[in-house]
């Protein structure tokens, strides 16, 4: 093993069917939940982590609540004085966390750390989320008139597509449907129990929200958590008895500008939509010594349907513009060439911004030690993740391969 390796040991989430506010709850018990389960999982306890790492994005807007980092320290009493910070990036905040967390325990800074992402969204209105969630893109600079920020920025990514390649709709009603019918596997998904009607481009069923997105386009806004603990090979060392559930092989991070206009602008006269998302995840694939038929499945950001569009043929599943043909074939279903979201992903697990990151990793680390329950990919033993935050203007992409237990 190399001295640089990081492992997952281990993860909680919690159910994203829940309301806090209404169950008379807060973020202090939200994140109580995560990090308490968090550690169970892991076989540690409080005083035995290096370093805490939290994601999230939207705390001060939502909850009231900024200076997150202490938070898991007010909440369990065993983490007290120990090293804590916050990140933000928007739906990639809980990927730009574990990154931190890497980077501390690869530094030698200390060998075990907790990565969580929580986010409260339920506590406002609907409309009033809506503009909450839209100062992640350039305020004041686009979107200018728009009532919901992401559906139509979204919607353009769409039409970018339509422009260079053609768009035919009813390829984006099947990958919601599709992430649906997962999410009724997943017994943590915002969706599980959800009637779904047949998702056409009918006004009443699947009304329309922003240009091309419909309702059912849309990620869940709703509360929730992640955790996961990391450990060097060292700490596993010194502490034989404990099995990880997953070694992370690979990550790639990218970042570029707010507006999605100027994005587009620079990939004119590229076959890719946005070539940085691209080289993300070929950064996370060359770290990782793979290509893409070596993955088993990806956990991807399907904020809305445009985005998972976007990563199929980004990823290189099909050829640029051809995102279709892997939908039209079954590609992406769990049984597969490479199924993407089999936990439901955001359009049915749910998307509380700050968690969304963790979530997948830690989805990708049950898939591989084969602890994914009904939603488990047969045989699968490399796993991908794509975050990312705003309109791509942070992306990050995880690979995790089988832990030692395995």
């Amino acid at each position: 093993m190399s001295s640089t390796d990081i492992w997952v040991l281990g993860g909680y989430q919690s159910d994203f069917a829940r309301n806090l506010k209404r169950e008379g709850g807060d973020l202090a018990d939200l994140t109580r939940e995560v990090v308490d389960g968090t550690l169970d999982a892991a076989g540690l306890s409080g005083e035995q982590i290096g370093v805490v790492h939290v994601g999230n994005a939207f705390g001060e807007l939502f909850a009231n609540q900024g200076h997150l980092g202490a938070m898991p320290a007010t909440v369990r009493d065993d983490l007290w004085e120990t090293p804590a910070s916050r990140h933000e990036a928007a739906c990639a905040s809980g990927s730009i966390a574990t990154l931190a967390a890497m980077a501390d325990l690869r530094a030698g800074n200390y060998d075990s750390a907790l990565v969580v992402g929580v986010e409260l969204e339920k506590t406002v209105p609907g409309d009033t989320a809506a503009q909450h969630l839209g100062t992640a893109a350039w305020t004041g600079h686009e979107g200018d008139g728009v009532k919901f920020m992401w559906p139509h920025m979204f919607s353009l990514v769409a039409d970018e597509y339509a422009d260079r390649y053609g768009l035919d709709e009813q390829h984006l009603r099947a990958i919601a449907a599709l992430n649906f019918e997962n999410a009724r596997r997943n017994p943590n998904a915002q969706t599980r129990g959800w009637e779904v009607p047949s998702l056409t481009d009918d006004d009443s069923t699947n009304p329309p929200v922003e240009g091309r997105v419909r309702r059912f386009d849309c990620s869940q806004i709703t509360d929730g958590g992640a955790g996961v603990v990391l450990v060097t090979d060292d700490y596993l060392r010194r502490n034989p008895h404990l099995r990880p559930w997953a070694r992370i092989l690979g990550w790639g991070h990218r970042t570029v500008g707010l507006p999605l206009q100027q994005k587009l602008d620079k990939s004119e006269g590229n076959p890719y939509v946005l070539p940085h998302l691209r080289r993300a995840v070929q950064d996370a694939f060359g770290r990782a010594g793979i290509e893409l038929d070596q993955l088993d499945g990806l956990e991807t950001h399907d904020c809305f349907t445009p985005s998972e569009y976007l990563a199929i043929d980004h990823i290189g599943l099909t050829d640029p513009g051809e995102s279709w043909k892997a939908v039209e074939n079954g590609d992406i279903a769990i049984g597969g060439r490479l199924p993407i979201n089999p936990s439901g992903g955001l359009i049915g697990g749910g998307h509380p911004v700050g968690a969304s990151g963790v979530r997948m990793l830690l989805d990708a680390s049950r898939q591989v030690s084969g602890n994914a329950g009904e939603y488990q990919v047969e045989g699968a033993s490399t796993f991908g993740t794509l975050n990312f935050g705003g309109s791509t203007a942070t992306t990050v992409s995880f690979v995790v391969g089988q832990g030692a237990s395995a």
